[in-house]
């Protein structure tokens, strides 16, 4: 079966770390860009950050640029998402997705060929 599975998520305080992992399975991620959405409650889903498969050139949006980062380990067939200095602005559900483009630029207007569930991420004192 083909789909993206995304862990890690939960309840943490502000100023706390996490990391994000979504395993593919039934496909390998080798040749597909990767990127990460959230969306938040009663807002819209939000481009979060995109790692191209070809030049490995990471894009993040400028409201978690230096604080999260995007990796992928093929050999687990896995994507990542390294959340640091989390804020309550950063609570949203999260999604991966993969698909077969080259680059990540306009990475938040692509037809992504999986989505994950997601994973809720919520971030409070």
């Amino acid at each position: 079966q083909v789909q993206l599975v995304e862990s890690g998520g939960g309840l943490v305080q502000p100023g706390s770390s996490l990391r994000l992992s979504c395993r593919a399975s039934g496909f390998t991620l080798d040749y597909y860009t990767i990127g990460w959405f959230r969306q938040a409650p009663g807002k819209e889903r939000e481009g979060v950050s995109c790692l191209s498969h070809t030049d490995g050139k990471p894009y993040y949006a400028n409201s978690v640029k230096g604080r999260f980062y995007i990796s992928r380990d093929n050999a687990k067939n896995t994507v990542y998402l390294q959340m640091n200095s989390l804020k309550p602005e950063d609570t949203a559900v999260y999604y991966c997705t993969a698909g077969r483009y080259d680059y990540c630029s306009g990475f938040r207007d692509y037809d992504w060929d999986y989505w994950g569930k997601g994973t809720l991420v919520t971030v409070s004192s």
